[in-house]
């Protein structure tokens, strides 16, 4: 019920379902660092930056990435036999969730450095778990380089974004179009006007493909940026 709403955008409804679960595992017994009562203060954190409540997002997302790191820490020389090699990446990969969502949150609020150090730990976590040409850990170095953008950092970000976009084009992502449009982006940043508008333009093409009307709006309105700025003043 509580996801059902959340899904819909009942964010009100959803809030006091998510707060009425967690209280029933609560109350039989559940500890707060269990994966189960994280992954709900998570949804509510969300729910939290979705309604412009900072405070409770803040604490939110904090209250996640602080009890994981504290429970990795404790079971980091638990025996197998006692917590399976498989749990524990569990718990690594929740990490992993909750720092990209408030990554994301920080960047959307405007706080791009504070985003990095969270993208960092997220790639990072992704790389070891799932590998680096997992489809998470590609869409990750490419957010990771559009947090260094919005500082100003355009080598690191070129670095990360061209990585993820050889990765993407490699795997056959399933966000390729998004991927190459944010490569494109950077590079729009850089005044490489020409090697942007190619890129811009395999992105249209990869977003005509999987028929993403949003994607393909937002890269023709850029391609009219980009023709802007590469106008020769007269």
């Amino acid at each position: 019920m509580a996801n059902l709403a959340f899904i819909r955008g009942q964010l009100e409804n959803a809030e006091k379902l998510f707060k009425a679960t967690m209280s029933y595992l609560l109350g039989g017994g559940m500890q707060q660092e269990d994966n189960a009562i994280v992954e709900i203060s998570l949804k509510l954190a969300s729910i939290y930056a979705a309604q412009n409540r900072h405070e409770f997002a803040l604490a939110g997302y904090e209250f996640c990435i602080s009890t994981l790191e504290e429970k990795i820490e404790r079971e980091k020389e638990m025996a197998e036999d006692v917590l399976s090699v498989d749990e524990k990446a569990n718990t690594h990969l929740l990490l992993g969730m909750c720092l990209d969502a408030y990554a994301r949150y920080l960047l959307l609020s405007k706080y791009p450095s504070q985003a990095q150090k969270m993208y960092e730990k997220a790639l990072h976590i992704s790389e070891e778990i799932l590998g680096e040409t997992h489809p998470q850990t590609i869409v990750l170095m490419s957010d990771l380089a559009t947090s260094l953008d919005a500082q100003g950092h355009l080598d690191e970000a070129c670095f990360y974004v061209q990585r993820a976009s050889d990765l993407a084009r490699q795997t056959e992502h399933p966000e390729l179009h998004m991927v190459l449009s944010n490569l494109a982006a950077i590079l729009m940043h850089t005044e490489r006007y020409a090697q942007a508008k190619e890129i811009y333009q395999e992105a249209l093409k990869q977003a005509e493909l999987k028929r993403d009307e949003v994607s393909i709006q937002h890269i023709r309105e850029e391609l009219a940026e980009l023709s802007r700025k590469s106008r020769p003043l007269t």
